[in-house]
């Protein structure tokens, strides 16, 4: 199994518009953060997670044409509003991408970008609309998606409700406050974990940097990776804080697993 870090950055990614800080400035490439998005890849088969604002660019980069399948942790935009850049992959399959979801994100998907899920709205010869089949997915309940099987584990997000996922020996959670123990419980015995860690201070709705630190030893991964980083953490001098398994990602890095 393969994870790939599209984009590691907070809602305001790195740079922040308006922002002269160091971390701004930073010639760093590691510093350069877009918004959050990762691609699990096990067997030629490849899971979207999340659709962020520069999704088109983050694939580029990466040098990935497909995926099978799109799931999301929650309707926030930094995590959706890429969901036009499914186009590119949608119109070379047969039928519309499946996408998979905790139910309010699906209900508010549909909402917001009604042309993705509305068969009846058929795009004008000779043009062509991203096309999706939404699925919503229950807390806790394994589904098998391809050669993936993976659970969704809820987490709490200041008002909101969020799912991480646990697929095979990955733990992936972005924008949790906090891991309740029912979700600890599903993660736990996973190699590699990806966990958000905001500022150093307290943030109403994220981890931040200690809390994700000492969320990360409940869990007991091998590895720890944080993620939804702002331009308040520089990404060589948080590495040198940080235990050392306990890094911060940066976007393009991939990481190798066992096989689910």
């Amino acid at each position: 199994m393969r994870l790939t870090f599209l984009g590691t950055g907070t809602s305001f990614g790195v740079p922040q518009i308006g922002c002269d800080c160091a971390v701004c400035r930073s010639d760093d490439p590691r510093d350069k953060r877009t918004r959050v998005g990762a691609v699990v890849e096990q067997g030629g088969e490849r899971l979207l997670l999340d659709t962020p604002p520069e999704l088109r660019l983050q694939l580029l980069a990466a040098g990935i044409h497909h995926v099978d399948a799109v799931v999301y942790t929650h309707d926030h935009a930094d995590h959706t509003h890429g969901i036009d850049d499914i186009r590119a992959i949608s119109i070379r399959r047969s039928g519309g991408i499946p996408i998979y979801g905790p139910a309010e994100t699906i209900s508010a998907l549909r909402a917001k970008f009604t042309y993705v899920f509305d068969e009846s709205m058929r795009p004008i010869p000779g043009t062509s609309k991203p096309e999706a089949a939404a699925h919503a997915l229950p807390p806790g309940v394994p589904t098998r998606i391809g050669r993936f099987t993976l659970t969704p584990v809820e987490v709490p997000h200041g008002r909101s409700r969020v799912f991480g996922y646990r697929i095979g020996p990955l733990a992936y959670v972005t924008d949790a406050k906090a891991l309740p123990d029912a979700a600890v419980a599903l993660l736990r015995g996973a190699e590699v974990l990806v966990l958000n860690a905001l500022f150093r201070t307290p943030h109403p709705t994220h981890l931040s940097v200690d809390e994700s630190v000492a969320a990360a030893r409940r869990v007991g991964a091998a590895r720890t990776y944080l993620t939804h980083l702002t331009h308040q953490t520089g990404h060589a001098a948080l590495a040198a804080e940080l235990p050392a398994d306990i890094q911060p990602a940066y976007d393009g890095l991939t990481v190798e697993l066992a096989d689910a």
